[in-house]
């Protein structure tokens, strides 16, 4: 915007003050007592130097100001009729305190009223009384003080727009890690669920060769569903694309099912949407939890309940142990558990896993939900799976 008006801004002030100035020569000249003289073509100059200034005033601020205060000085020793020739100093005082200049402007402008005082006061036939000069103290007071209202007003917006992309970036590099952290989630399921089966599949090829169609059939279709996430987690990677939880506590029939493994699913309470978070982080549970069930003990049976209580979200995961002589406390040296750990805590909930005293191993989550969460019609269902 500034650039655009740069050019236009100095022919309107030169124009303004050329015209203006002519006019009130006309009345100012037929006051004898005013002592002015008609314009000369050092008048006219003098009247245009500040507009040849002002298109300079952001490149050299404080000598655009010096030269502007200097040439109205003169103009007005040479008692020239004035009035209008007034607006570059305005306009340069106001732009030298906007680009920082604040000590130059104030005294540069301390420097013309004193100034003023002494050509009002013994330089001029008629001595100007001191009304006049609180009015020219006002004059420059007040343009001083509405140029600081506006710098502090620039200044404000500025460092609120830095706040706001500063939070951007922020809040896009987190968007960012919770869609690697989703990736990996998709990657190591999927995985590992294609690994197990293919061992299964291997294991009964040369006796059982219709159970591993079935094994085999299993890994396709877990293939096809991890390419599918896995075009949507790094979508959501791109600028500009919408951010949207890619799995949710919805589509955990379609999870179970999918698994390979024996489970049962059972859901209590009032289901409602959730959070985004939590939507999410449940699924993710259950999700890790059937796949440490995939590695370290295939063949078990699984049992998920989740609970929908007023206040908090409930997702349990058991197996009973029984595709493994025992169930360890230590689920190998991977990150499943921690990382289970972590997305509740983020969400302010926790997460306990463990060994069950009968055997096999227990995942527990609870997920605090908000009070102002929507509610739907209760449902309660169980579903059986593998």
């Amino acid at each position: 915007m500034y650039r655009r008006i740069d050019p236009v801004l100095p022919v309107i002030v030169g124009i303004v003050q050329v015209f203006l100035t002519i006019g009130a020569q006309y009345w100012q000249l037929r006051n004898p007592d005013l002592g002015r003289t008609p314009l000369t073509w050092w008048g006219y100059a003098l009247l245009l130097v500040g507009p040849l200034a002002i298109a300079l005033r952001r490149r050299a601020p404080v000598a655009t100001l010096v030269v502007t205060l200097a040439s109205t000085a003169i103009y007005m020793l040479f008692n020239y009729a004035y009035g209008p020739v007034f607006l570059s100093p305005i306009i340069v005082t106001f732009t030298a305190v906007q680009y920082g200049h604040r000590r130059a402007a104030w005294l540069s402008s301390a420097a013309f009223f004193l100034f003023v005082v002494v050509y009002t006061s013994w330089l001029i036939p008629h001595r100007a009384s001191l009304f006049h000069h609180t009015a020219v103290a006002a004059y420059l007071l007040l343009t001083l003080t509405v140029a600081e209202f506006y710098r502090v007003r620039r200044e404000r917006l500025a460092e609120r727009e830095r706040v706001e992309r500063e939070e951007a970036r922020r809040q896009a590099s987190e968007e960012r890690l919770t869609m690697a952290q989703e990736l990996h989630d998709v990657l190591a399921h999927n995985i590992s669920l294609i690994h197990v089966q293919a061992s299964t599949a291997l294991h009964l090829l040369d006796d059982h060769p219709e159970q591993a169609r079935t094994a085999l059939t299993t890994i396709k279709q877990a293939s096809k569903d991890v390419l599918t996430e896995m075009r949507g987690v790094l979508s959501l990677l791109r600028d500009g694309a919408p951010r949207s939880p890619t799995a949710g506590m919805a589509h955990l029939a379609d999870l179970v099912e999918r698994s390979g493994l024996p489970v049962t699913l059972k859901v209590t309470g009032e289901t409602r949407p959730l959070p985004a978070g939590i939507d999410r982080a449940g699924y993710r549970i259950v999700q890790e939890s059937l796949t440490n069930v995939s590695r370290h003990a295939p063949g078990s049976r699984v049992t998920v309940r989740v609970t929908y209580a007023p206040e908090e979200l409930t997702v349990v995961v058991e197996d009973d142990g029984g595709g493994t002589a025992r169930a360890e406390a230590s689920l190998g040296s991977g990150n499943g558990i921690p990382g289970m750990r972590e997305r509740a805590a983020a969400l302010g909930g926790s997460l306990t896993a463990g060994p069950r005293p009968g055997g096999g191993f227990r995942v527990e989550a609870r997920l605090p939900l908000s009070s102002s969460i929507g509610r739907t019609p209760s449902a309660g269902q169980t579903l059986s799976a593998g």
